[in-house]
């Protein structure tokens, strides 16, 4: 018999940071995943966020200011940093896929990099102003010595890292790159990620077709990405560099889909092999030790404690019907 989760308490309450109330905030992609988790945070913090997507929320949040705006158009990016004057900009508009398809090059390519140029470029030319980026453990790391990036988004990530380290070394342009593991939690609505798509299925009474499973990944919670940005929002020693954010722990797919079993109640077997594993897939985990001597993070929310939250938000949804 399947066991839906009961919604469960929230993590101990998060070390709150006085130093944002007030502050001028632009966040990209505040609709997407971490975006909409991060503005609700600044929000709750008292900064004044200026929060840029192409389909922004029908009404705004505390302390939320909309903007309609294409980060891949740089007259426009001009604009709305000239405009909003922000002490700090979050980038996280992105399109993230991980498939290995021709296709995907080019608009990785406008999303993960042009993005980036246009808003490093619009910066330059406001001092002071401090730049997080949302990186990705896909992408080579220095000490892989020629190996090939995995994928269209994992070579635009990275390439965007590139940028970021020259306009602060050439320009002095404060940016620093958050390079981040497998993000989960409540709100994901991408349903074709792993974590809600298996979540959903057992749900439903479905098994779920997956790959090998033997991957290894870094999974961190969302609320502790959000905590990592604001840190390196807050961190003027973060400047130019490149910082892993994840668990340092390395789980593989399959035990992660069986503890999502576990934590679900689901006797449901999940069809591994249906799926061909993807060519370059490798195990990517973060190193956190630099993030935890720059910024002072940790994650705090192990993954048990992560999935448990994750199933009874899903689990909420679909009694509800609400989910998109």
């Amino acid at each position: 018999m399947l066991t839906v989760p009961a919604p469960q308490d929230p993590p101990a309450p998060r070390r709150e940071d006085p130093g944002w109330y007030g502050s001028r905030v632009l966040v990209t992609g505040a609709t997407g995943f971490i975006g909409a988790h991060l503005v609700r945070r600044l929000g709750s913090l008292g900064a004044e966020v200026h929060a840029v997507s192409r389909n922004p929320r029908a009404r705004a949040g505390q302390g939320e200011n909309w903007h309609v705006a294409d980060v891949g158009d740089a007259d426009v990016i001009e604009d709305l940093v000239r405009s909003t004057r922000p002490a700090v900009v979050f980038h996280l508009a992105s399109e993230v896929a991980g498939a290995r398809d021709p296709r995907l090059v080019r608009p990785m390519l406008q999303s993960n990099l042009a993005s980036v140029v246009n808003l490093l470029t619009a910066v330059a030319d406001t001092p002071g102003t401090r730049v997080v980026l949302a990186g990705s453990l896909e992408e080579p790391r220095p000490g892989e010595g020629e190996a090939a990036p995995s994928s269209p988004y994992a070579v635009a990530k990275w390439a965007a890292n590139g940028y970021a380290r020259m306009f602060h070394h050439l320009w002095d342009v404060p940016v620093t790159t958050l390079r981040i593991g497998m993000v989960y939690g409540p709100g994901q609505r991408d349903t074709r990620k792993l974590v809600p798509y298996v979540t959903l299925s057992l749900l439903r009474g479905e098994a779920p077709g997956l790959s090998s499973g033997t991957r290894q990944l870094d999974w961190v919670y969302v609320d502790d990405v959000v905590e990592a940005f604001l840190a390196a929002g807050r961190s003027a020693g973060a400047a130019g560099l490149s910082l892993d954010i994840g668990t340092g722990t390395r789980t593989s797919i399959r035990d992660t889909v069986e503890l999502l079993g576990q934590v679900i109640g689901s006797s449901l077997r999940p069809r591994y092999g249906a799926l061909d594993d993807r060519p370059l897939d490798s195990a990517r985990i973060a190193d956190i030790a630099p993030a935890a001597e720059v910024l002072g993070w940790r994650p705090a929310t192990g993954l048990e404690e992560g999935l448990k939250l994750t199933a009874a938000w899903y689990a909420d949804r679909l009694r509800r019907d609400a989910l998109l």
